[in-house]
């Protein structure tokens, strides 16, 4: 009888939280090679002194200045070999992987330029924010030639979990599971919701799955998500129907024609909701493209941000919109509204969405059909795979 997947994560035990760990494992940084750090707020100016710091509200870029700015300027850099250390905040973008804003400011006062002074200057970026920025922070390393990792959501639990991992290890799984799913025909997914079954199949094709697995080493210019533990596609179609669970509370379900969401039904909660998505969805109707399906690797606790949480191992999620750092041919330029152009990743987890059923996950490659996920458990098949 296996083993269920809550009571496997409630027996693993993780080491305390180590920056300097993070680094090295991270990106096995060169001497000499220098670390800035970025946070996002609504008046970056109020980086000045640290007076965003009597905000209580403000966890993510507290976490930011104990975790990440206090240890490096506490004698983690010299420890390393490393230079900087300086720490830019920039105006809340507002959404998941808007473009960033270029004004920004440091703990004097002063204002900056992120293009001119920082992306050319810095070896290694580190952000640390509330809205997710690996999509433009991806195409600013591509652009500028850093490394960075995005971390946005930092809490208590990522720090003593997602972030303590050994992402050496996270990658060796991530790469077993990654091989028992790459070059896929389709994924389907089973859904139940307020009495009534959906199905939703994603179109991949053959392509290479990727993997999110906490690495960013070399000379090549990247971005880590982290916490990471993550194996994806960027499906190149899909059909059928999905529930989805809207931010008040509101569920709806998600009709998809062509690779994209064309229309929103309201199953329960507030007609407004639904009637606000379909405005959008007909003004600009990429919002609605499928263009992520992802798979949990980690055996971690659930933490409340979608972003350690899609990386648990029997979760699985969809994302609509911007895929171009995923591989994905939606750029920002193709929305209607730059405020669209964001990358929503829709997870499906038992915490998260206890009123979708999630009843199977399965794959068929060539000849080969293998049931992945079946209720928030992973399969057999998908245990096998890192036995």
């Amino acid at each position: 009888m296996p083993i269920p997947i809550a009571e496997q994560i409630a027996a693993r035990s993780f080491p305390p939280f180590s920056l300097e760990r993070l680094l090295t494992v991270t990106f096995a940084p060169n001497a000499g090679q220098r670390v800035a750090l970025l946070i996002d707020l609504a008046d970056p100016s109020e980086i000045k002194d640290f007076n965003f710091l009597k905000i209580p509200a403000l966890t993510i870029q507290r976490h930011a200045i104990e975790s990440f700015y206090k240890p490096l300027q506490e004698g983690l850099l010299s420890k390393m070999g490393l230079r900087g250390g300086e720490i830019f905040a920039y105006k809340l973008t507002g959404g998941s992987n808007l473009d960033l804003p270029d004004e920004a400011f440091d703990p004097t006062g002063k204002q900056f330029s992120l293009s001119k002074d920082v992306y050319p200057n810095y070896d290694i970026i580190l952000c640390i924010s509330t809205f997710s920025a690996t999509a433009p922070l991806t195409a600013f390393a591509k652009q500028y030639g850093f490394r960075g990792a995005t971390l946005h959501g930092v809490n208590e639990i990522i720090l003593g979990s997602g972030l303590a991992v050994d992402y050496d290890e996270v990658s060796v799984e991530a790469e077993k599971l990654r091989l028992g799913v790459t070059k896929a025909d389709w994924v389907e997914i089973d859904f139940g919701c307020e009495g009534r079954d959906y199905t939703l199949r994603l179109l991949l094709n053959g392509q290479e799955a990727q993997k999110s697995h906490g690495l960013c080493r070399g000379e090549e210019p990247d971005v880590a998500n982290l916490p990471a533990g993550e194996v994806y596609f960027v499906p190149e179609g899909a059909e059928g129907a999905f529930p989805h669970k809207y931010v008040d509370g509101t569920l709806g379900v998600m009709s998809v024609s062509g690779g994209r969401i064309v229309t929103a039904t309201l199953l329960k909660g507030n007609p407004e909701t639904i009637a606000t998505h379909n405005e959008k969805l007909a003004s600009d109707p990429v919002t609605g493209e499928l263009g992520e399906l992802g798979l949990g690797t980690q055996l971690l606790p659930f933490s409340g941000r979608d972003i350690q949480d899609e990386k648990v191992r029997g979760t699985v999620h969809v994302a609509t919109g911007r895929s171009d750092h995923l591989g994905g041919h939606l750029v920002p330029a193709m929305f209607a509204e730059k405020s669209n152009a964001t990358h929503d990743d829709i997870l499906f987890a038992p915490h998260k969405t206890p009123e979708i059923i999630v009843r199977q996950v399965r794959m068929k490659r060539g000849t080969q059909e293998e049931i992945l996920i079946e209720n928030y458990e992973p399969s057999a098949y998908l245990n096998s795979l890192v036995a």
